[in-house]
């Protein structure tokens, strides 16, 4: 159920937070923290990697990926603030697919939302430890792998924009599972 004062809410929130005027959710150009909290309704503030800590007794938080969830990437060399993205659709048990800011570059800049991109549980015990993340700017699954403190879930309604109409679960699973499937 779309809920209009809610949405518009969030995109005021997004507007004010990143200094953006932003038509749609999809139009937000800043960082990744006040674009999932616009997106999933979680109302956590700081850097990204503190999500986890900070959602412990206010928000439920696990393993397994859900939609409207935000799952919080830990601080490491390469992503020293972190990462927050929601999960806008679940694809199968190590596929989903998420909605984010800030993460690929979008004609030469980065901060740009993109919606239903891949991410990939590599790690050994599937339990989402450790993802590959979709990156636009070589067109497939990144090199890295990116270690993962887990999903806080969002006890409302996520943005209605989280997912497309038509999502690609076929490209999400063949991004996932065949090497070099970038090259398509």
């Amino acid at each position: 159920m779309f809920r209009p004062l809610r949405f518009a809410a969030a995109l005021v929130a997004l507007a004010t937070a990143g200094g953006v005027q932003a038509a749609s959710l999809l139009d937000y150009v800043g960082q990744c923290v006040p674009f999932a909290r616009a997106a999933s309704g979680i109302q956590i503030y700081g850097d990204a990697w503190t999500w986890w800590e900070q959602a412990d007794g206010r928000y439920p938080r696990g393993h397994v990926p859900r939609v409207g969830a935000v799952i919080v990437f830990a601080k490491t060399s390469r992503l020293p603030m972190g990462h927050v993205a929601v999960v806008s659709r679940v694809v199968e048990k190590r596929v989903v697919m998420l909605t984010h800011a800030n993460w690929s570059r979008q004609n030469g800049e980065r901060g740009h939302a993109e919606q239903d991109v891949t991410l990939y549980d590599v790690s050994p015990a599937n339990d989402w430890s450790d993802v590959k993340v979709w990156y636009r700017d070589n067109d497939g699954l990144g090199g890295g792998i990116y270690p993962v403190k887990g999903f806080v879930y969002a006890t409302g309604r996520s943005a209605a924009e989280l997912t497309g109409r038509h999502p690609d679960d076929v490209a999400a699973l063949i991004d996932a599972y065949v090497p070099d499937a970038g090259a398509r």
